[in-house]
């Protein structure tokens, strides 16, 4: 689990191609303290796995359907990316309960600037779009937004300067493709909205039953 709340971001150095999957190795000297392998780091909103630390550098392997789903197939060397560390029991929640389990790819549809601040708006599939709200949470490249307006195929939020500053989505264009993920209580209520029901083991899987 993680909170949506970026810790820094890494710099890409490497793609190997790994059969159907690559090897990506990122510059991350911040995040070497306290971090091993076998940690999970979400990289723009995709949870991976740490298999090698090498100097200031963490390596990750990200599979065919990672690949798939996610912008990470589009990385390229020197790109810079949004990281943060798993979550670990008794921090604090700043953010929302992320999984870095990528929904599907949206689009930065436009960027109007009010003042210091920021309004994004972003291109989205009709089926993710249902499980947002305004005033709802998403997760956009691995940062936890708040939900502004929300269309049939499009939502908007608004950026802070710390945001802009601090991640990709500061600098990021229109047309770039964006990680998201939905909030994790919206998709069982869409669920239940559309006749799926709410088993046993649907509620336990969404942390609310033992």
């Amino acid at each position: 689990m993680f909170t949506g709340l970026v810790e820094t971001m890494g710099v890409i150095q490497r793609i190997q191609a790994e059969g159907a999957g690559r090897r990506l190795t990122v510059a991350a000297p911040s995040l070497l303290e306290g971090t091993s392998i076998g940690d999970s780091v979400a990289i723009n909103g995709a949870c991976l796995t740490v298999v090698d630390i090498q100097g200031e550098t963490l390596a990750f392997q990200a599979g065919p359907e990672t690949l798939h789903k996610t912008n990470l197939g589009e990385l390229r060397p020197g790109e810079r990316v949004n990281l943060e560390r798993a979550l670990r029991m008794g921090d604090r929640l700043g953010g929302h309960l992320v999984q870095g389990h990528v929904d599907g790819v949206g689009t930065i549809r436009e960027r109007r600037r009010e003042g210091e601040w920021e309004v994004l708006w972003f291109s989205a599939s009709p089926a993710l779009v249902e499980q947002m709200v305004p005033k709802g949470s998403i997760t956009v490249d691995g940062i936890s937004l708040t939900l502004v307006e929300v269309t049939s195929e499009a939502f908007s939020v608004a950026l802070i300067p710390h945001t802009l500053a601090l991640t990709t989505l500061g600098f990021k264009k229109v047309g770039a493709a964006v990680n998201l993920e939905t909030d994790l209580l919206a998709k069982y209520v869409w669920k239940c909205l559309r006749g799926g029901g709410l088993t046993h083991d649907t509620l336990k899987r969404a942390g609310l039953l033992s």
